[in-house]
């Protein structure tokens, strides 16, 4: 019988944390480490080199050959390279194993080889990986053996970032700064650092890897770009919080302790809404260390799906007519001795502290609500956003009735004097304890929703890194906090000005709030009169990144210069035109040399049954002659709609990629492959399963 971890052993044994840090470093070392770390002070070679070499001696303890910086460019993933701890030979023939300071520091990937948006050209190939110190190294396993490795940022040789990380990092800065000048301004001078706390939930999907196998669609793009829906999908609903089948608790068992041992808090695991869907969540943490955590989910989902004959998918929208994935990101901010900001306590109209940061913060989405929704902008989110099964596309805040109710007061009558509370719900059943209620439901339909004490940004897309959302969450609130402070700070009576200013904000920006279902019709019209942003794709988003105000903020705030903005930008038309690349060269690709054939071979057969009707005397069988017509019709579609997704693929040929081509494939190339798709799925539903080239929906959904 396997032999039972005890979980409490099991968590963070593969992380190079405080506690280890303490237990092998000597006391000034470690001193110096935590002043870094907490302070922001330079790091001097002398400490890097002894700091190097007990995480060297450490990691080798644990199996451990290579290292390798590991770090998030404009990829989306993570990347890696690994060295071996071994150095040159002695003349003796032995050889010694190093690592030192300056290796830990720095390292030297070709910066030409990831996206930059032209910040480094082919011939200009040096780009530097910087270590984060403040997200601990760890032990990964995997079949290659055991690889230290080392969270770090990613920069270019002239100083750009070129990764996700070092504009994070640059703004959870910017925050603490403004926060805790905020915070002085209101009295408190105990606080001494504001950091950023995120928990993001993770939704995936898990399929038989020998049928995903089988789907080039899936294999190439990581969704299916054709698929009927089978008699069952969601519509029962029993699939959500469900039992968990023997093989995904086996997967899912796998996975935290993977987590557990990397020190990342795998802490909720369920079946979610769509079938064959899932989702893992874990506890908060400081933004950096919650971004590297959950590229490890991502990473961890995908490689233990192997080992079980699984196969994880991230993507927003792998199925249609069923619920995509999302990641919902849930964002506080938390001080050093305990705080958080975002606590209303038990009367919130009385808790002025709590009132100006919220109103800042409102201030904060409605200025800057298309620059959040380009935070969670990718291809498969498009899919997603605004399909009744994720919030829409147009950014608004729930608050809830409590505190709805005293915004409102504040609105109307300048202050707020009372607050709603929860009540007792009565469950009829004497047996069961009396449950108190919150004062405020929940709203699944709102992109940020204010739950209890932080906010939850439900739009970010399953497969994306959390860094951005979080930037731009760090970005905006650091600069209404810091906006607040300049009037603040030459203000004769602080309080008096403290409550005018809560007053000018939410009357300013309530068009902002909205509480209602925003899925409904209504709501897109009334966002409309408002004068709401709805970005409804990609392309409509990207440009916020390079709109004067998002510019001036990132510049002002020392968080992106309009260079590194720019090349965002284009990183990302390029990204979206690549993708829609790839989808329209594996659809072009499945229909001539799958379907077609397929189907043609079916149509034949069908035809032969025909002709061997009549030959029997019988007379024509009206049925068999109807099918025969309806695949043949169907057939002419989907060659009619190839030919002309492939003259629109050949014409995208001739467009550099950037912008245009990225708006060519959105407007012109999305509709053509929509028109492809319709034919073959209804051919789906006629023609025989041993006939049809791929497993079906049903297939990868329901058997496993």
């Amino acid at each position: 019988m396997e032999e039972k971890q005890n979980p409490a052993k099991l968590f963070g044994v593969n992380v190079f944390n405080d506690g280890v840090m303490q237990e092998r470093l000597p006391k000034k070392v470690y001193a110096r480490l935590r002043k870094t770390i907490e302070e922001g002070s330079d790091l001097d070679l002398i400490t890097a080199d002894v700091v190097a070499h007990e995480m060297k001696e450490w990691a080798i303890e644990k199996g451990a050959t290579h290292y390798t910086h590991w770090f998030q460019p404009l990829t989306g993933t993570t990347a890696e390279k690994h060295d071996a701890f071994i150095t040159s030979p002695l003349p003796s023939g032995k050889t010694l194993f190093s690592f030192s300071g300056k290796e830990l520091i720095k390292g030297e990937p070709d910066a030409s080889s990831f996206p930059s948006g032209d910040l480094r050209a082919t011939f200009e190939a040096r780009g530097y990986t910087v270590w984060d110190c403040t997200s601990p190294a760890f032990i990964r396993e995997d079949a290659g053996g055991a690889v230290l490795c080392i969270p770090t940022a990613f920069c270019s040789y002239s100083g750009e970032a070129l990764d996700r990380k070092t504009p994070l990092l640059r703004s959870m800065e910017v925050i603490n700064k403004q926060a805790i000048r905020l915070l002085r301004l209101l009295g408190n001078t105990t606080s001494r650092k504001v950091v950023p706390s995120v928990g993001a939930e993770q939704e995936y999907f898990l399929v038989d890897r020998n049928k995903f196998r089988l789907r080039k669609d899936m294999v190439y793009t990581g969704r299916t770009l054709f698929g009927s829906m089978p008699a069952k999908g969601q519509e029962m609903d029993d699939h959500y919080f469900g039992a968990i089948s023997d093989r995904v608790a086996a997967f899912m068992k796998e996975v935290n302790e993977e987590l557990w041992k990397m020190g990342v808090t795998a802490k909720t695991q369920h079946n979610e809404v769509a079938p064959a869907q899932h989702e893992l969540v874990c506890i908060y943490s400081e933004a950096n260390v919650a971004t590297d955590a959950n590229q490890l989910v991502m990473q961890t989902l995908k490689r233990v799906a192997h080992r079980h004959d699984l196969k994880c998918l991230l993507h927003e929208k792998p199925f249609d007519g069923v619920n995509g994935s999302g990641k919902h990101n849930n964002w506080s901010l938390q001080t050093d001795d305990g705080l958080n900001l975002l606590e209303p306590g038990r009367t919130p109209h009385g808790n002025v502290q709590f009132l100006l940061i919220l109103s800042c913060l409102v201030k904060a989405i409605d200025v800057h609500a298309g620059l959040l929704r380009e935070s969670a902008c990718n291809p498969g989110n498009d899919l997603r956003l605004g399909l009744q099964e994720a919030p829409p596309a147009i950014i608004s805040i729930f608050l809830g009735e409590q505190l709805t109710d005293v915004v409102e007061q504040i609105v109307k009558k300048g202050t707020a004097t009372s607050s709603l509370e929860g009540e007792v719900l009565q469950m009829g059943v004497a047996t069961l304890p009396e449950l108190h209620k919150d004062a405020t439901d929940r709203n699944r339909t709102s992109p940020i929703a204010f739950t209890g004490n932080k906010f939850e940004f439900r739009m970010v897309g399953s497969r994306d890194s959390i860094a951005e959302a979080n930037v731009v969450l760090n970005a905006i609130s650091a600069e209404a906090f810091s906006e607040a402070c300049d009037i603040l700070e030459n203000a004769e009576d602080v309080d008096r000005e403290v409550r005018k200013l809560i007053i000018r904000n939410f009357r300013e920006h309530q068009r902002i709030l909205f509480n209602g279902n925003g899925y409904d019709e209504s709501w897109t019209m009334e966002a409309e009169k408002r004068g709401l942003p709805n970005l409804t794709c990609m392309t409509e988003a990207i440009p916020e990144l390079t709109r004067p105000e998002t510019v001036d903020m990132f510049e002002k705030l020392g968080i992106l210069s309009r260079t590194e903005l720019e090349a965002r930008a284009k990183v990302k038309y390029d990204i979206y035109a690549k993708t829609m690349n790839i989808e329209v060269k594996a659809m072009i690709n499945i229909t001539r040399k799958q379907i077609i054939p397929s189907v043609a071979a079916y149509a034949g057969e069908i035809a032969g049954a025909a002709a061997a009707i009549n030959a029997a005397g019988t007379g024509s069988s009206r049925t068999v002659m109807r099918l025969v017509e309806k695949v043949t019709m169907l057939l002419d579609e989907t060659q009619d709609a190839l030919d002309a997704l492939a003259a629109a693929d050949k014409k995208a040929a001739g467009i550099q990629y950037g912008k245009e081509l990225a708006v060519f494939y959105h407007d012109e190339i999305c509709p053509l492959m929509q028109q492809l798709r319709r034919p073959v799925d209804d051919l789906e539903m006629i023609v025989e399963k041993k006939h049809w080239p791929m497993p079906s929906y049903g297939d990868l959904l329901f058997e496993r």
